[in-house]
Protein backbone atom coordinates (compact mmCIF):
# COMPACT_ATOMS: atom_id res chain seq x y z
CA UNK A 1 0.00 0.00 0.00
CA UNK A 2 1.17 3.25 -1.13
CA UNK A 3 2.50 5.39 1.65
CA UNK A 4 0.82 9.29 2.21
CA UNK A 5 2.61 11.84 3.91
CA UNK A 6 -0.34 12.37 6.30
CA UNK A 7 0.23 8.73 7.47
CA UNK A 8 3.88 10.06 8.55
CA UNK A 9 4.49 11.16 12.19
CA UNK A 10 4.21 14.09 13.71
CA UNK A 11 1.49 14.38 11.62
CA UNK A 12 0.92 17.89 12.36
CA UNK A 13 4.60 19.35 10.71
CA UNK A 14 3.99 16.93 7.93
CA UNK A 15 0.09 18.00 6.87
CA UNK A 16 1.35 21.58 7.35
CA UNK A 17 4.14 20.61 4.89
CA UNK A 18 1.95 19.18 2.51
CA UNK A 19 -0.53 22.30 2.27
CA UNK A 20 2.48 24.40 1.55
CA UNK A 21 3.48 22.08 -1.18
CA UNK A 22 -0.07 22.85 -2.99
CA UNK A 23 0.52 26.71 -2.59
CA UNK A 24 3.56 28.39 -5.51
CA UNK A 25 6.03 30.22 -3.75
CA UNK A 26 8.81 31.29 -6.13
CA UNK A 27 11.54 33.82 -5.50
CA UNK A 28 9.87 37.24 -5.34
CA UNK A 29 6.53 35.83 -5.80
CA UNK A 30 5.11 35.17 -2.53
CA UNK A 31 1.93 36.14 -2.77
CA UNK A 32 0.41 33.03 -2.61
CA UNK A 33 2.48 31.36 0.59
CA UNK A 34 1.91 34.88 2.10
CA UNK A 35 -2.11 34.96 1.34
CA UNK A 36 -1.97 31.11 3.07
CA UNK A 37 -0.25 33.04 6.73
CA UNK A 38 -3.16 35.31 6.76
CA UNK A 39 -5.41 32.73 6.30
CA UNK A 40 -3.97 30.54 9.08
CA UNK A 41 -3.99 33.22 11.44
CA UNK A 42 -6.83 34.21 11.20
CA UNK A 43 -8.48 30.71 11.44
CA UNK A 44 -6.53 29.98 14.76
CA UNK A 45 -7.55 33.84 16.23
CA UNK A 46 -3.48 34.86 16.35
CA UNK A 47 -1.99 38.30 16.05
CA UNK A 48 -0.18 38.59 12.34
CA UNK A 49 1.43 41.81 10.33
CA UNK A 50 3.84 42.37 7.85
CA UNK A 51 6.03 44.90 6.49
CA UNK A 52 6.59 46.57 3.07
CA UNK A 53 8.92 43.95 2.50
CA UNK A 54 6.39 41.33 2.51
CA UNK A 55 8.40 39.57 5.77
CA UNK A 56 5.43 38.27 8.17
CA UNK A 57 5.69 38.07 11.52
CA UNK A 58 2.48 35.71 13.38
CA UNK A 59 2.66 36.45 17.15
CA UNK A 60 0.96 33.15 19.86
CA UNK A 61 1.10 34.03 23.58
CA UNK A 62 3.03 32.05 26.13
CA UNK A 63 1.48 28.83 27.85
CA UNK A 64 0.11 28.85 31.03
CA UNK A 65 2.85 29.01 33.93
CA UNK A 66 5.18 29.85 31.22
CA UNK A 67 4.79 33.54 30.93
CA UNK A 68 7.50 34.79 32.44
CA UNK A 69 10.10 33.10 30.33
CA UNK A 70 12.12 34.84 27.76
CA UNK A 71 10.37 35.33 23.87
CA UNK A 72 11.46 33.36 21.61
CA UNK A 73 11.67 33.76 17.43
CA UNK A 74 11.31 30.94 15.30
CA UNK A 75 12.36 31.82 11.73
CA UNK A 76 12.47 30.46 8.09
CA UNK A 77 11.89 31.73 4.66
CA UNK A 78 9.47 32.10 2.24
CA UNK A 79 10.46 30.95 -1.30
CA UNK A 80 11.99 28.10 -2.69
CA UNK A 81 14.24 27.30 -5.22
CA UNK A 82 12.30 26.79 -8.22
CA UNK A 83 14.44 24.02 -10.40
CA UNK A 84 13.24 20.86 -12.27
CA UNK A 85 14.40 18.33 -15.03
CA UNK A 86 14.16 19.74 -18.78
CA UNK A 87 11.66 16.73 -19.40
CA UNK A 88 9.48 17.79 -16.59
CA UNK A 89 6.73 20.09 -17.89
CA UNK A 90 5.92 22.13 -14.36
CA UNK A 91 4.88 26.24 -13.93
CA UNK A 92 6.15 27.04 -10.09
CA UNK A 93 3.94 30.08 -10.53
CA UNK A 94 1.18 27.79 -11.07
CA UNK A 95 1.61 24.20 -9.94
CA UNK A 96 1.49 22.31 -6.52
CA UNK A 97 4.87 20.30 -5.68
CA UNK A 98 3.84 16.82 -6.30
CA UNK A 99 6.00 14.98 -2.75
CA UNK A 100 6.07 10.85 -2.79
CA UNK A 101 7.87 8.74 -0.60
CA UNK A 102 10.12 6.70 -1.27
CA UNK A 103 11.73 4.67 1.39
CA UNK A 104 12.82 6.54 4.07
CA UNK A 105 12.85 9.95 1.69
CA UNK A 106 9.96 12.56 0.48
CA UNK A 107 10.72 13.53 -3.03
CA UNK A 108 9.29 15.66 -5.67
CA UNK A 109 8.42 14.71 -9.49
CA UNK A 110 10.97 15.97 -11.28
CA UNK A 111 11.30 19.22 -9.57
CA UNK A 112 12.78 20.52 -6.06
CA UNK A 113 10.79 19.64 -2.97
CA UNK A 114 10.91 23.05 -1.71
CA UNK A 115 11.68 21.17 1.55
CA UNK A 116 14.08 24.22 1.91
CA UNK A 117 12.79 25.82 3.63
CA UNK A 118 8.63 24.29 3.88
CA UNK A 119 10.11 22.37 6.16
CA UNK A 120 10.80 25.39 8.69
CA UNK A 121 7.37 26.98 7.72
CA UNK A 122 5.52 23.48 8.73
CA UNK A 123 7.60 23.11 11.83
CA UNK A 124 6.21 27.20 13.03
CA UNK A 125 3.14 26.33 11.62
CA UNK A 126 2.69 23.20 13.80
CA UNK A 127 4.21 25.14 16.66
CA UNK A 128 1.18 27.88 16.29
CA UNK A 129 -1.61 25.73 16.59
CA UNK A 130 -0.84 23.60 18.66
CA UNK A 131 -1.88 24.36 22.13
CA UNK A 132 -0.74 21.55 24.11
CA UNK A 133 3.14 22.33 23.69
CA UNK A 134 5.05 24.31 26.51
CA UNK A 135 6.75 27.74 25.78
CA UNK A 136 7.25 31.07 26.64
CA UNK A 137 5.59 34.08 24.24
CA UNK A 138 6.61 32.67 20.69
CA UNK A 139 7.48 34.92 17.52
CA UNK A 140 7.27 33.65 14.17
CA UNK A 141 9.14 35.07 11.35
CA UNK A 142 8.60 34.32 7.91
CA UNK A 143 11.11 36.46 5.34
CA UNK A 144 10.48 36.52 1.98
CA UNK A 145 13.13 36.26 -1.43
CA UNK A 146 15.88 34.55 0.96
CA UNK A 147 17.18 32.18 -2.23
CA UNK A 148 17.98 35.22 -4.89
CA UNK A 149 18.56 38.17 -2.89
CA UNK A 150 18.21 37.96 0.99
CA UNK A 151 15.51 40.32 0.15
CA UNK A 152 13.32 40.48 3.56
CA UNK A 153 16.26 39.94 5.81
CA UNK A 154 18.09 43.29 3.85
CA UNK A 155 14.74 44.95 4.59
CA UNK A 156 13.82 43.63 7.88
CA UNK A 157 13.45 47.18 9.74
CA UNK A 158 14.52 47.29 14.10
CA UNK A 159 11.29 46.50 16.30
CA UNK A 160 9.85 44.54 13.98
CA UNK A 161 10.05 41.68 15.93
CA UNK A 162 10.71 41.59 19.93
CA UNK A 163 12.38 38.16 20.82
CA UNK A 164 16.19 38.17 21.39
CA UNK A 165 16.42 34.46 21.44
CA UNK A 166 15.96 33.08 17.71
CA UNK A 167 15.52 29.60 16.16
CA UNK A 168 16.51 29.76 12.20
CA UNK A 169 15.15 26.33 11.07
CA UNK A 170 16.90 26.84 7.18
CA UNK A 171 19.36 24.43 8.17
CA UNK A 172 19.92 20.59 6.43
CA UNK A 173 21.82 18.20 8.53
CA UNK A 174 20.04 16.91 11.67
CA UNK A 175 22.54 15.93 14.38
CA UNK A 176 24.08 19.19 13.76
CA UNK A 177 23.66 22.74 15.23
CA UNK A 178 25.49 25.42 13.33
CA UNK A 179 26.76 28.79 15.05
CA UNK A 180 27.50 30.33 11.93
CA UNK A 181 27.63 31.28 8.09
CA UNK A 182 29.54 32.31 5.21
CA UNK A 183 29.26 36.16 3.60
CA UNK A 184 28.48 36.05 -0.06
CA UNK A 185 28.39 38.48 -3.19
CA UNK A 186 27.65 38.01 -6.77
CA UNK A 187 30.13 38.99 -9.66
CA UNK A 188 28.10 39.36 -12.71
CA UNK A 189 29.66 39.99 -16.26
CA UNK A 190 28.35 41.34 -19.90
CA UNK A 191 30.10 40.40 -22.89
CA UNK A 192 28.89 41.80 -25.87
CA UNK A 193 28.84 40.44 -28.99
CA UNK A 194 28.18 41.75 -32.96
CA UNK A 195 26.21 39.09 -34.80
CA UNK A 196 28.30 37.59 -38.04
CA UNK A 197 26.08 35.75 -40.97
CA UNK A 198 26.35 31.85 -40.71
CA UNK A 199 29.73 31.35 -42.70
CA UNK A 200 29.32 29.10 -46.37
CA UNK A 201 30.59 25.92 -46.02
CA UNK A 202 30.21 25.36 -41.90
CA UNK A 203 28.28 22.19 -40.48
CA UNK A 204 26.28 23.06 -37.17
CA UNK A 205 26.64 20.68 -34.19
CA UNK A 206 25.11 20.95 -30.62
CA UNK A 207 26.43 19.83 -27.96
CA UNK A 208 25.43 19.40 -23.93
CA UNK A 209 26.04 18.30 -20.60
CA UNK A 210 23.68 17.18 -18.71
CA UNK A 211 22.56 14.93 -15.49
CA UNK A 212 24.61 16.32 -13.61
CA UNK A 213 23.83 16.54 -9.29
CA UNK A 214 23.81 20.29 -9.15
CA UNK A 215 22.99 21.13 -5.93
CA UNK A 216 23.53 24.07 -3.47
CA UNK A 217 26.64 26.28 -4.14
CA UNK A 218 27.78 26.46 -0.98
CA UNK A 219 26.94 23.71 1.06
CA UNK A 220 27.89 21.26 -2.01
CA UNK A 221 30.66 22.68 -3.27
CA UNK A 222 33.43 20.85 -1.74
CA UNK A 223 31.88 17.48 -2.48
CA UNK A 224 33.47 17.24 -6.36
CA UNK A 225 30.61 17.54 -8.11
CA UNK A 226 30.51 18.95 -12.36
CA UNK A 227 29.75 22.11 -13.25
CA UNK A 228 28.54 21.52 -16.34
CA UNK A 229 29.52 25.24 -17.91
CA UNK A 230 33.09 24.48 -16.92
CA UNK A 231 32.50 21.12 -18.25
CA UNK A 232 31.51 22.48 -22.00
CA UNK A 233 33.53 25.48 -21.79
CA UNK A 234 36.62 22.34 -21.19
CA UNK A 235 35.44 21.22 -25.04
CA UNK A 236 34.75 24.46 -26.76
CA UNK A 237 38.14 25.92 -25.85
CA UNK A 238 39.88 22.69 -27.43
CA UNK A 239 37.48 22.92 -30.53
CA UNK A 240 38.50 26.55 -31.02
CA UNK A 241 42.18 26.34 -30.91
CA UNK A 242 41.73 22.91 -33.03
CA UNK A 243 38.94 23.54 -35.49
CA UNK A 244 38.14 27.60 -35.61
CA UNK A 245 34.70 26.45 -34.56
CA UNK A 246 32.09 29.67 -34.88
CA UNK A 247 30.14 29.84 -31.49
CA UNK A 248 26.37 30.80 -32.26
CA UNK A 249 24.42 29.68 -29.26
CA UNK A 250 25.43 29.13 -25.53
CA UNK A 251 22.97 28.76 -22.59
CA UNK A 252 23.64 26.60 -18.96
CA UNK A 253 22.57 26.73 -15.83
CA UNK A 254 20.00 29.12 -13.87
CA UNK A 255 20.21 30.31 -10.96
CA UNK A 256 23.31 31.84 -8.54
CA UNK A 257 23.03 29.88 -5.74
CA UNK A 258 23.02 26.66 -7.62
CA UNK A 259 25.94 24.46 -9.19
CA UNK A 260 24.83 24.31 -12.75
CA UNK A 261 23.60 20.82 -13.74
CA UNK A 262 23.07 21.45 -17.52
CA UNK A 263 25.06 23.63 -19.95
CA UNK A 264 24.51 23.61 -23.93
CA UNK A 265 26.40 25.27 -27.07
CA UNK A 266 25.94 25.12 -30.74
CA UNK A 267 28.98 26.00 -32.70
CA UNK A 268 29.41 25.63 -36.79
CA UNK A 269 32.66 23.67 -38.10
CA UNK A 270 33.89 23.64 -41.37
CA UNK A 271 32.33 20.46 -43.65
CA UNK A 272 35.83 19.18 -43.82
CA UNK A 273 36.24 18.98 -40.16
CA UNK A 274 33.21 17.71 -38.73
CA UNK A 275 34.19 14.17 -38.54
CA UNK A 276 37.32 14.93 -36.74
CA UNK A 277 35.60 17.28 -34.45
CA UNK A 278 32.72 14.72 -33.22
CA UNK A 279 35.55 12.04 -32.70
CA UNK A 280 37.34 14.22 -30.21
CA UNK A 281 34.36 14.42 -29.04
CA UNK A 282 33.55 11.48 -28.51
CA UNK A 283 37.09 10.47 -26.61
CA UNK A 284 36.66 13.90 -24.62
CA UNK A 285 33.29 12.48 -23.48
CA UNK A 286 34.79 9.33 -22.14
CA UNK A 287 37.71 11.01 -20.22
CA UNK A 288 35.12 13.42 -18.87
CA UNK A 289 33.00 10.40 -17.64
CA UNK A 290 36.25 8.51 -15.98
CA UNK A 291 37.04 11.90 -14.67
CA UNK A 292 33.58 12.17 -12.73
CA UNK A 293 33.22 7.90 -12.66
CA UNK A 294 32.49 8.45 -8.31
CA UNK A 295 30.49 11.66 -8.39
CA UNK A 296 28.65 12.11 -11.08
CA UNK A 297 27.57 8.61 -12.34
CA UNK A 298 24.81 9.75 -14.68
CA UNK A 299 26.87 12.26 -16.21
CA UNK A 300 25.53 12.78 -20.12
CA UNK A 301 27.29 14.59 -22.78
CA UNK A 302 26.32 14.33 -26.09
CA UNK A 303 26.07 15.61 -29.67
CA UNK A 304 23.82 15.70 -32.56
CA UNK A 305 22.59 17.67 -35.85
CA UNK A 306 20.82 21.06 -35.29
CA UNK A 307 19.33 23.93 -37.33
CA UNK A 308 21.66 26.07 -39.21
CA UNK A 309 21.31 29.23 -36.87
CA UNK A 310 20.37 32.45 -37.44
CA UNK A 311 23.52 33.70 -36.71
CA UNK A 312 27.60 33.23 -35.29
CA UNK A 313 29.50 35.53 -32.71
CA UNK A 314 32.47 37.67 -34.22
CA UNK A 315 35.13 35.77 -33.32
CA UNK A 316 36.85 38.26 -30.90
CA UNK A 317 33.80 38.41 -28.75
CA UNK A 318 33.44 34.51 -28.94
CA UNK A 319 36.83 33.48 -27.93
CA UNK A 320 36.80 35.71 -25.09
CA UNK A 321 33.92 34.47 -23.99
CA UNK A 322 35.34 30.81 -24.15
CA UNK A 323 38.44 31.90 -22.59
CA UNK A 324 36.65 33.71 -19.64
CA UNK A 325 34.85 30.33 -18.87
CA UNK A 326 37.82 27.90 -18.86
CA UNK A 327 39.72 29.71 -16.85
CA UNK A 328 37.08 31.20 -14.36
CA UNK A 329 37.97 30.05 -10.87
CA UNK A 330 35.26 27.54 -9.29
CA UNK A 331 35.10 25.46 -6.28
CA UNK A 332 36.72 25.23 -3.38
CA UNK A 333 39.47 28.24 -2.81
CA UNK A 334 40.74 27.64 0.59
CA UNK A 335 39.70 25.61 3.52
CA UNK A 336 39.10 26.89 7.40
CA UNK A 337 41.76 27.28 9.81
CA UNK A 338 39.45 28.10 12.45
CA UNK A 339 36.76 25.17 12.00
CA UNK A 340 38.72 22.00 10.61
CA UNK A 341 36.83 20.65 7.62
CA UNK A 342 35.12 23.46 7.21
CA UNK A 343 35.36 25.68 3.85
CA UNK A 344 36.65 28.62 4.16
CA UNK A 345 36.30 30.51 1.01
CA UNK A 346 34.78 29.06 -2.96
CA UNK A 347 33.45 30.38 -5.77
CA UNK A 348 30.69 29.13 -8.53
CA UNK A 349 30.14 29.83 -11.91
CA UNK A 350 26.85 30.04 -11.99
CA UNK A 351 25.22 30.43 -15.14
CA UNK A 352 25.39 31.80 -18.67
CA UNK A 353 22.82 33.49 -20.86
CA UNK A 354 22.49 35.11 -24.03
CA UNK A 355 20.44 38.19 -23.65
CA UNK A 356 18.31 40.15 -25.69
CA UNK A 357 20.54 43.05 -26.63
CA UNK A 358 23.41 41.23 -28.23
CA UNK A 359 25.32 40.18 -25.02
CA UNK A 360 26.19 37.33 -22.47
CA UNK A 361 25.67 37.27 -18.93
CA UNK A 362 28.03 35.54 -16.72
CA UNK A 363 27.13 34.95 -13.25
CA UNK A 364 29.19 33.50 -10.00
CA UNK A 365 29.31 33.39 -6.71
CA UNK A 366 31.37 33.73 -4.10
CA UNK A 367 31.24 33.07 -0.11
CA UNK A 368 33.62 33.33 2.33
CA UNK A 369 33.68 33.08 6.44
CA UNK A 370 36.25 35.96 6.25
CA UNK A 371 35.23 39.29 4.49
CA UNK A 372 38.65 40.11 2.85
CA UNK A 373 38.41 36.35 1.51
CA UNK A 374 35.31 36.93 -0.09
CA UNK A 375 36.19 40.11 -1.27
CA UNK A 376 39.48 38.57 -2.87
CA UNK A 377 37.70 36.23 -4.60
CA UNK A 378 35.46 38.31 -6.59
CA UNK A 379 37.74 40.97 -7.13
CA UNK A 380 39.98 38.16 -8.76
CA UNK A 381 36.96 36.99 -10.48
CA UNK A 382 36.10 40.81 -11.81
CA UNK A 383 39.77 40.81 -13.10
CA UNK A 384 39.40 38.05 -15.26
CA UNK A 385 36.54 39.00 -16.65
CA UNK A 386 37.76 42.51 -17.50
CA UNK A 387 40.46 40.83 -19.17
CA UNK A 388 38.40 39.28 -21.54
CA UNK A 389 36.49 42.63 -22.51
CA UNK A 390 33.21 41.86 -20.13
CA UNK A 391 31.66 44.96 -18.34
CA UNK A 392 31.15 43.59 -14.49
CA UNK A 393 30.19 44.75 -11.25
CA UNK A 394 29.40 43.20 -8.37
CA UNK A 395 26.26 42.72 -6.07
CA UNK A 396 25.94 44.16 -3.03
CA UNK A 397 26.80 41.32 -0.68
CA UNK A 398 25.71 40.09 2.58
CA UNK A 399 27.62 39.28 5.96
CA UNK A 400 28.56 36.30 7.44
CA UNK A 401 27.64 35.29 11.14
CA UNK A 402 30.55 34.80 13.17
CA UNK A 403 30.55 32.15 15.68
CA UNK A 404 30.41 32.36 19.23
CA UNK A 405 31.10 29.18 21.24
CA UNK A 406 29.83 31.00 24.37
CA UNK A 407 25.98 31.27 23.30
CA UNK A 408 23.43 30.23 26.03
CA UNK A 409 21.38 29.50 23.31
CA UNK A 410 23.62 27.10 22.24
CA UNK A 411 23.69 25.45 25.45
CA UNK A 412 20.08 24.48 25.59
CA UNK A 413 20.25 23.22 22.22
CA UNK A 414 23.04 21.18 23.03
CA UNK A 415 21.72 20.02 26.65
CA UNK A 416 18.16 19.72 25.08
CA UNK A 417 19.91 17.21 22.18
CA UNK A 418 21.85 15.12 24.52
CA UNK A 419 19.07 14.42 27.14
CA UNK A 420 16.80 13.13 24.43
CA UNK A 421 19.31 11.55 21.84
CA UNK A 422 21.96 10.32 24.23
CA UNK A 423 24.61 11.60 22.03
CA UNK A 424 25.86 15.20 21.12
CA UNK A 425 25.08 17.02 18.43
CA UNK A 426 28.00 18.25 16.22
CA UNK A 427 28.40 22.11 16.40
CA UNK A 428 29.76 23.83 13.68
CA UNK A 429 29.72 26.68 10.90
CA UNK A 430 27.95 26.26 7.49
CA UNK A 431 29.44 27.58 3.98
CA UNK A 432 26.03 28.82 3.00
CA UNK A 433 24.16 31.81 3.19
CA UNK A 434 21.67 31.94 6.26
CA UNK A 435 19.45 35.73 7.02
CA UNK A 436 21.42 35.38 11.21
CA UNK A 437 24.12 37.33 9.70
CA UNK A 438 22.06 40.14 8.37
CA UNK A 439 19.66 39.82 11.82
CA UNK A 440 22.56 40.93 13.53
CA UNK A 441 23.25 44.25 11.80
CA UNK A 442 19.74 44.91 12.89
CA UNK A 443 19.37 43.61 16.21
CA UNK A 444 22.73 43.37 17.37
CA UNK A 445 21.45 41.63 20.85
CA UNK A 446 20.03 38.73 19.42
CA UNK A 447 21.38 35.30 20.46
CA UNK A 448 20.64 32.50 17.93
CA UNK A 449 21.69 28.91 16.29
CA UNK A 450 20.24 27.39 13.54
CA UNK A 451 19.35 24.00 12.99
CA UNK A 452 16.84 21.60 11.00
CA UNK A 453 15.96 17.64 9.74
CA UNK A 454 18.49 16.18 6.84
CA UNK A 455 17.48 17.59 3.42
CA UNK A 456 19.84 16.24 0.53
CA UNK A 457 20.03 17.20 -3.04
CA UNK A 458 18.79 20.98 -2.06
CA UNK A 459 18.56 23.20 -5.07
CA UNK A 460 18.31 20.59 -7.42
CA UNK A 461 15.47 18.29 -8.69
CA UNK A 462 17.08 15.80 -6.47
CA UNK A 463 16.24 17.47 -3.24
CA UNK A 464 14.87 15.04 -0.46
CA UNK A 465 13.80 15.38 2.50
CA UNK A 466 14.68 12.17 5.47
CA UNK A 467 11.28 11.30 7.37
CA UNK A 468 13.05 9.94 10.44
CA UNK A 469 15.41 13.23 10.63
CA UNK A 470 11.60 15.27 10.63
CA UNK A 471 11.09 13.24 13.75
CA UNK A 472 14.18 14.30 16.11
CA UNK A 473 13.98 17.99 14.55
CA UNK A 474 10.20 18.60 15.69
CA UNK A 475 11.11 16.44 19.09
CA UNK A 476 13.98 18.89 19.50
CA UNK A 477 12.53 22.45 18.57
CA UNK A 478 9.86 21.27 21.19
CA UNK A 479 11.80 20.84 24.35
CA UNK A 480 13.90 23.31 23.24
CA UNK A 481 10.88 25.86 23.39
CA UNK A 482 9.56 24.58 26.92
CA UNK A 483 13.75 25.21 28.13
CA UNK A 484 14.55 28.54 27.99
Amino acid sequence: MERKLNDLQPNSIWNYFEAICQVPRPSKNEEKIIAFLEAFAADKGLEIKKDEAGNVLISKPASPGFENRPMVVLQSHLDMVCEKNSNVDHDFMTDPIKPFIDGEWVKAEGTTLGADCGIGIAASLAVLADRSLQHGPIECLFTVDEETGLTGAFALQPGFFEGKILLNLDSEDEGEIFIGCAGGIDTLANFPYKKENVPAGFFPIKLSISGLKGGHSGDDINKGRGNAIRILARFLWFAYHHYGIRLAKISGGNLRNAIPREACAIVMVQNGYKENLVADFNIFKHDIAVEYALNEPVLKIDHGSTSPPDFVFDDTSAINLINALFLCPNGVQSMSSRMPGMVETSTNLASVKMEVDNAVVVTTSQRSEIETGKKMVADQVMALFELTGAKVRHSDGYPGWTPNPDSPVLKVAVDTYKKLFGNAPKVRSIHAGLECGLFLEKYPQLDMVSFGPTILGAHSPDERLNIASVKKFWEHLVLMLSSF
